[in-house]
């Protein structure tokens, strides 16, 4: 039931049209395990057409190490990064639900209710 009222207050949005028409050619994901400190592979994660970003890998104060590209973030919500920076404008969120506290979450998000 959780679900379903969710579903009815969520705004309809398909994928971004940039997104949309991208041909996954080469794509990369960068966690957040901190293994790519002091990589300095940063150029070269940001040449991958799709660069998909998981939980809070933080880009601010390391795109030296893991580039500055993110196309998709994808997290459970208590994995979130919580600078607005780490969301850029073109880049799609992706949320991970599956615990009924996630659900209550998204609920919060889309009619901007505390938690």
């Amino acid at each position: 039931d959780k679900l379903k009222d969710l579903l009815e207050i969520l705004p309809e949005h398909d994928l971004p049209e940039d997104l949309k028409s991208k041909h996954c050619k080469r794509c990369v994901v960068v966690g957040s395990g901190g293994i790519l400190h002091g990589s300095e592979l940063g150029h070269l994660l940001n040449q991958f057409d799709i660069v998909i970003r998981l939980n809070d890998a933080p880009v601010q104060g390391y795109m030296d190490h893991v580039g500055n590209k993110t196309t998709i973030r994808m997290t459970y919500p208590e994995g979130a990064p919580l600078s607005e920076h780490e969301y850029p404008p073109a880049s799609l969120f992706v949320a991970v639900l599956f615990k009924r506290v996630d659900f209550n979450w998204l609920q919060a998000m889309v009619k901007n209710e505390t938690l």
